[in-house]
C-alpha cells in the first residue's frame, strides 16, 4: 500500500479519511479559500506531515503564525479539547503533540538567517519584473548582463549593477551602434528603480555568501525533513520583492537539481503563499516561465503548492497542473464572486452525493472540499473533509524562543556576515583610477617635452631662410607651418582641453582591459 499523508475526513457526515499519496505529492497542489477559513492551519498540518515522512519543506510565514511549528502543542491550549474531539471524529487515534525541526530564514536578516543571491543569478528577466521596467529599459538591462559577461565584470550586488549602468551611460554612443539605442533617460529610470528597491530593503537580498540550495533539503537526526520558514510578514510590504524571490528560488531548484524521474516521495515541497502576487500584472513571458517550471520541476522531485484566496488567481494553464487540491470556503456576495465560485467547482471531479458548488460555499472553518490524486495519478472524487488538528503549537512562538533556535541552528554563522569580493564595482573603479593615472603621466610627459619643442623651434628659426626686406614694412621673421602646428599642439596638451583628450584616448585603451 502506498504511503499517504493524512489530511482529514471521517465522521458520519464525511467521507473516509483523506490522504495525500506521497508518490504523487510532486505533482503539485493548491490550497485555496477566503481569509479566515483555515488555510494557514492546513498549511501547518501539511508541513508536519511532509516532515514526518522525511520530506524537507520550504514555506513562507506571511502572518507570523507558522513559527509555531518549532514548538509542541500543549494540553493547556484553549483549543485542546476541540482538537482531541476532532481527532476522534476523523479517526486519528494516535494524535499527539510534537515540535518539528525548523530553520528560520529572512531576506531582511532580522527574524532568520539572511538569504542572499547575486544579481547575475537573478538574471535580467526576473530583475526586470522586480523593478517593473518597460520594454526599452529591460533591453538596456539585457545589455548590462551581456557586457558583464564579455568584459569580465561580475554582477554580485546592486552597486555592481549601478556602476555598470554608469559605464554604459558614458559609452552609450558606441554601444548604441552595436546594440541599438541606449538612452540616458532609460538608464536614469533603471537607476531610480534600483534606489526604490534599496529603500525597500532589497539591497540585502543581493550579495554573498549566496544561498546554498542544499541547506534547504536537510533532515534532523531522526530523519524528519527540516521545515524552512521564510519570515514574510514585513516582506509583504514589498510584494514584488517577495514574489520575485520565490520565483527565483523555484527557478534555481529547477536548474540545479538532477532528474530523479518519479520518486516514491518528493525531495522537497515548496509552498508558494499569496500566489496571486506572482501573477498580478505579470508579463506573458514570466507566466510562461512559471508554467514551464511547474510542468518540468516534478521530474526533479519537487512538489509546488500554490496557496491563495481564489483558484482564479492562478492562470488556467498552471491550475491544470495542480493535481492535489484542498479548497476551503469561498464567499459569493457579488456576481463576480458567484462566477468565480462556479468556475472553481467545475475544476473538480464531481461527487454524486452533493453539489461541489454548494459545498465550497457552505464548508465551515477547518473544513474543506478536497480532491487528491489516486492510483496512476487519476484525480480523486471531490469530498467534504474535516481537516486534522495540528500537532505543533497553534500561533507564533515568543521572540526569545526564535532567538534561541537561531543561535543553536546548524546555519548559525554561515550566512550572517556578508562578503564583498572584487566585482564590477571595484573593477570599474580600478579602471577609472588607472586611466586617470595614465592621463596624468602623459600630461607630465608633455610638460617635460615642452623645452625640447622650444629648442627645436629656436633651431629652425636660426637656420631658416629670411623673408626679403620690403621698403615699406619693417623686417620680421615669419613663422613656418611646422612651428605654428607645434606651438598649437603644445598649447592644447598643456591646457584643460589637452587633459581631456589624453584621458579620453587612454580611457579608451583601458576600458577593454
Amino acid at each position: 500500500m502506498q504511503e499517504k499523508l493524512f489530511v482529514g475526513g471521517g465522521g458520519a457526515d464525511y467521507a473516509e479519511p483523506q490522504g495525500l499519496t506521497l508518490k504523487y505529492a510532486n505533482r503539485h497542489g493548491l490550497v485555496a479559500g477566503a481569509t479566515g477559513t483555515g488555510k494557514t492551519v492546513t498549511l501547518q498540518i501539511l508541513a508536519e506531515g511532509f516532515s514526518d515522512a522525511g520530506v524537507p519543506v520550504f514555506l513562507s510565514d506571511v502572518k507570523g503564525d507558522l513559527s509555531g511549528l518549532a514548538r509542541s502543542g500543549s494540553s493547556a491550549h484553549k483549543l485542546d479539547e476541540s482538537f482531541r474531539k476532532r481527532a476522534a471524529t476523523i479517526g486519528l487515534s494516535d494524535y499527539a503533540y510534537s515540535a518539528y525541526p525548523v530553520t528560520f530564514w529572512d531576506l531582511l536578516g532580522e527574524q532568520g538567517h539572511p538569504v542572499r543571491t547575486t544579481v547575475a543569478e537573478m538574471g535580467p528577466l526576473l530583475l526586470a519584473r522586480l523593478l517593473e521596467l518597460t520594454e526599452a529599459q529591460e533591453g538596456i538591462l539585457n545589455i548590462a548582463f551581456r557586457l558583464s559577461d564579455e568584459e569580465g565584470l561580475p554582477l554580485l550586488d546592486l552597486k555592481d549593477l549601478q556602476s555598470l549602468l554608469v559605464w554604459i551611460g558614458e559609452h552609450r554612443a558606441d554601444l548604441s551602434l552595436r546594440y541599438g539605442n541606449v538612452s540616458t533617460a532609460s538608464i536614469g529610470a533603471i537607476q531610480r528603480r534600483l534606489l526604490v528597491l534599496e529603500n525597500q530593503g532589497g539591497a540585502q537580498l543581493f550579495g554573498e555568501p549566496a544561498l546554498d540550495l542544499a541547506d534547504l533539503m536537510r533532515h534532523d537526526a531522526d530523519g524528519r525533513g527540516r521545515i524552512n520558514i521564510l519570515a514574510a510578514d514585513k516582506l509583504m510590504g514589498a510584494p514584488g520583492l517577495y514574489a520575485t524571490f520565490l520565483l527565483w528560488l523555484l527557478s534555481e531548484l529547477f536548474e540545479t537539481l538532477p532528474e530523479v524521474g518519479d520518486p516514491d516521495k518528493p525531495k522537497l515541497v515548496f509552498f508558494f503563499d499569496e500566489a496571486h502576487l506572482l501573477f498580478d500584472d505579470a508579463p506573458r513571458a514570466l507566466v510562461d516561465k512559471v508554467e514551464q517550471v511547474a510542468r518540468l520541476i516534478r521530474s526533479k522531485g519537487v512538489g509546488v503548492y500554490f496557496v491563495t484566496q481564489n483558484p482564479a488567481d492562478v492562470p488556467e494553464d498552471i491550475l491544470g497542473q495542480l493535481g492535489n487540491r484542498i479548497q476551503h470556503a469561498l464567499r459569493a456576495f457579488t456576481a463576480k464572486d458567484r462566477k468565480a465560485l462556479k468556475l472553481a467547482a467545475e475544476t473538480y471531479r464531481e461527487n454524486p452525493r452533493f453539489s461541489t458548488e454548494v459545498a465550497i460555499r457552505e464548508v465551515g472553518v477547518g473544513e474543506a472540499v478536497t480532491s487528491m490524486l489516486q492510483d496512476k495519478g487519476v484525480p480523486g472524487i471531490v469530498e467534504r473533509t474535516l481537516i486534522r488538528p495540528p500537532s505543533s503549537q497553534l500561533g507564533p512562538i515568543a521572540e526569545t524562543d526564535r532567538a534561541a533556535i537561531l543561535e543553536t541552528s546548524d546555519m548559525a554563522g554561515k550566512y550572517d556576515t556578508p562578503l564583498d569580493r572584487q566585482s564590477a564595482f571595484e573593477m570599474l573603479a580600478k579602471r577609472a583610477e588607472d586611466a586617470a593615472a595614465a592621463a596624468e603621466k602623459a600630461e607630465e610627459t608633455a610638460e617635460q617635452m615642452e623645452p625640447m619643442f622650444r629648442e627645436f623651434n629656436a633651431a629652425r628659426r636660426y637656420s631658416g631662410s629670411r623673408v626679403p626686406r620690403s621698403t615699406s614694412r619693417p623686417t620680421k621673421q615669419t613663422e613656418s607651418f611646422g612651428e605654428a602646428l607645434t606651438k598649437n599642439v603644445m598649447k592644447e596638451l598643456t591646457g584643460t582641453t589637452g587633459r581631456r583628450i589624453v584621458r579620453g584616448i587612454l580611457g579608451g585603451l583601458f576600458k577593454g582591459r
